[in-house]
């Protein structure tokens, strides 16, 4: 079973940004697909908790590698074996914002920066099974080529969750996570099944499980 967190619309609420990733990753998400509304928000959010988890110590950055160095060479005696460890800790956190950052795919939204970038992709493809999704923040940016690559397509932008069939086509959004009604959704995925479940941040459910149809599973991308 895969499962893919979705979430969009955050708004600069990094509170909001990080409950939704916690709340998806209890339900087993470990991809995550954001379809922006404020496409800065996931640097934000891994500068953050990286202020937060250096905030936990005072342990500086000279004494960490005061003790790497000594430890290296092999010296029996370390003066803050636990502090050391603090240290170690906070690496190994900081690392782990890293390769959380790598497996949350992102879309920019209109009037962002990213959204000027030519280096930066408007739409974002992902493969879910062997079937291609697209990820994009404003759906009205889909044209003809997205249609006929992509059996599933992920846009922001929605007041609330919802799976429109259209055709061979299934539209996902997840909601908003600011608002009267945060909300998140949840793809999983397993042997050409997949569903559609939408859920308020404190758990409540919107959507249960509503199939996704993958198509056959020859999704081939066209070029121009």
């Amino acid at each position: 079973m895969v499962a893919i967190g979705v979430f969009s619309d955050s708004d600069g609420d990094l509170t909001a940004f990080d409950a939704a990733l916690k709340f998806l990753a209890s339900k087993g998400a470990r991809r995550f697909l954001f379809a922006g509304g404020r496409f800065s928000d996931l640097d934000d959010w891994v500068k953050w908790k990286r202020e937060e988890v250096k905030a936990q110590s005072d342990y500086s950055s000279g004494d960490f590698l005061e003790d790497v160095q000594r430890y290296l060479i092999g010296l029996e005696q370390v003066d803050r074996p636990a502090a050391f460890g603090t240290a170690h800790e906070q690496v190994r956190a900081i690392e782990e914002l890293t390769r959380l950052k790598d497996r949350i795919l992102r879309a920019p939204e209109k009037g962002s920066l990213a959204y000027q970038d030519t280096a930066v992709p408007r739409k974002v493809m992902e493969m879910l099974g062997d079937a291609l999704c697209c990820l994009v923040h404003d759906k009205n940016d889909l044209d003809k080529e997205d249609m006929l690559n992509a059996v599933v397509l992920v846009h922001g932008k929605g007041d609330e969750p919802k799976v429109v069939q259209i055709g061979p086509r299934t539209f996902i959004s997840p909601g908003r996570l600011t608002g009267d009604k945060p909300s998140v959704g949840l793809i999983e995925s397993q042997d050409r099944q997949a569903t559609f479940s939408a859920f308020t941040l404190d758990g409540t459910p919107l959507i249960t499980k509503q199939p996704i149809a993958l198509g056959s599973g020859k999704t081939k991308l066209s070029v121009k």
